[in-house]
């Protein structure tokens, strides 16, 4: 496919949203189309009147432009390298990006301009994942970007987009190194806990970044506790509450996977022993079939709904999940309890947890309300993208 920017008319009053700097514009808002209407074009977005509005790239669908600039740009090499300078800039600000095992997001999305773009840094490897056909087209830009804003920070550049992007154009493509040094794993350090990411084996881009803060802020409730991290993953929550000074911890999943990496990454951090134990297991079968009790819970599930059609069958599960989680927390013990979940909103959620609570006859208080960290901004003209929810609840 050459490189010609395809020409898109809007139809009247359908451009008010772009206007607002949403970056999104559906299929249904569109007049006509100027040029070959191909999955990843590069297309400028005009008014019914002629007005120029954005640029961004074109797919088939519901959604059929995702924007990445509100300016008419030449989108070379130049424009991919300050869109990725300033996203790196605003991560340096924040002090994210000065250790050097350090793990970080550097871009989000739509919350840094790119929509369908993820960028994950993990020591000396860049992890990019492509969630539209456009932005795995522009990888060799992306790459080139990456290597002028990091220099000799990184050793090399993964592209882990195979199973992010449509099933049809990822068919016969593989993951793999984009750039530089092809390593399968490194180790990284956060808030003093290491942990090892395994990018090409790994769930989303290797490791949840997006829960950093949120285990930073469990530390305080764990000291002399017995502590259930539920859906645990690689152990993120596990670490830091054995790093807390709990007295004993299980983790669960439903993966062996799962749980040998757990236990490498408790190891890891020199907590090997009696007070931690992990289990592979359906949670919900666990729950329910636990006699002990726990101080402190998290229940930390995958997206229970990824489109608006399966939200009511998530918010069920999310209330048996909870409902069960409840039931084993001792009186004046915690919960944390999170929803990845985009189209379970936060009110819904804080709903369904409180259904949950009554249907348990536990009385819960509201300590703290989670979200994701700030190198997952969130764009403020695209609310979707506020898609991690959590509750910190003292339950009597």
């Amino acid at each position: 496919m050459d490189n010609a920017i395809i020409t898109i008319h809007l139809k009247n009053k359908k451009d008010i949203f772009v206007r607002r700097f949403h970056p999104w514009i559906f299929s249904g808002a569109i007049a006509s189309i100027d040029g070959p209407a191909e999955d990843g074009r590069v297309a400028e977005v005009y008014s019914r009147q002629g007005d120029f509005l954005a640029m961004g790239h074109y797919h088939k669908g519901s959604i059929a432009i995702k924007i990445f600039s509100f300016e008419k740009v030449t989108p070379d090499a130049q424009f991919w390298y300050e869109k990725l300078q300033g996203a790196f800039d605003m991560r340096q600000k924040i002090g994210l990006v000065d250790s050097e095992k350090k793990a970080f997001r550097l871009v989000h999305g739509e919350g840094d301009g790119l929509p369908g773009l993820i960028v994950d840094v993990y020591s000396k490897t860049v992890v990019v994942q492509a969630h539209t056909i456009g932005m795995h087209m522009s990888r060799a830009l992306i790459s080139e970007g990456l290597q002028r804003v990091f220099g000799k920070q990184i050793t090399g550049i993964y592209d882990k987009s195979k199973n992010s992007l449509p099933k049809d154009y990822a068919e016969g493509m593989e993951n793999g190194p984009l750039w530089g040094e092809s390593l399968d794993s490194d180790i990284i350090v956060e808030n003093g806990c290491e942990f090892e990411v395994n990018w090409q084996t790994g769930q989303k881009t290797g490791f949840f970044l997006d829960q950093r803060d949120n285990r930073e802020l469990l530390r305080r409730f764990c000291k002399g506790k017995k502590v259930l991290n539920a859906f645990c993953y690689s152990g993120g929550f596990s670490v830091y509450a054995l790093q807390a000074g709990a007295t004993e911890v299980h983790s669960v999943d439903s993966s062996a996977r799962a749980t040998e990496l757990v236990d490498k990454n408790v190891a890891l951090n020199g907590f090997e022993g009696a007070n931690h134990q992990s289990y592979k297991d359906d949670v919900l079968r666990f729950l329910k079939d636990k006699e002990e009790t726990y101080d402190v819970i998290i229940l930390d599930p995958p997206a229970y709904a990824k489109t608006v059609s399966k939200r009511h069958k998530a918010v069920q599960a999310y209330k048996r999940l909870n409902i069960e989680g409840l039931k084993l927390v001792k009186k004046g013990g915690v919960l944390l309890t999170f929803s990845c979940s985009q189209v379970v909103d936060n009110q819904l959620f804080y709903n369904t947890i409180t259904a949950a609570a009554i249907e348990a006859k536990r009385k819960v208080r509201v300590l703290h309300r989670l979200t994701q960290p700030a190198d997952h901004p969130v764009n403020i003209f695209h609310p979707e993208g506020n898609y991690l929810k959590g509750l910190v609840l003292y339950v009597e």
